[in-house]
């Protein structure tokens, strides 16, 4: 379960599309994820590294 062999379960995906796309997140940002979207820890901070990745690509892209 890591690097290219690890893969998101939706709600993950889900949760770092929706914070890729927020202009100020809320903060701390970690228990807002979990509250949200039903996250366990890992998942909140693998979505919000996620993000991260998200926002790189569009700025590439853009």
């Amino acid at each position: 379960m890591t690097g290219a062999d690890h893969e998101h379960n939706e709600a993950v995906i889900l949760a770092a599309q929706w914070l890729a796309d927020q202009r100020e997140p809320p903060h701390p940002i970690i228990p807002h994820l979990r509250r949200q979207f039903g996250l366990t820890a890992l998942e909140a901070c693998e979505a919000s590294a996620l993000a991260t990745n998200f926002r790189v690509c569009r700025q590439d892209f853009a």
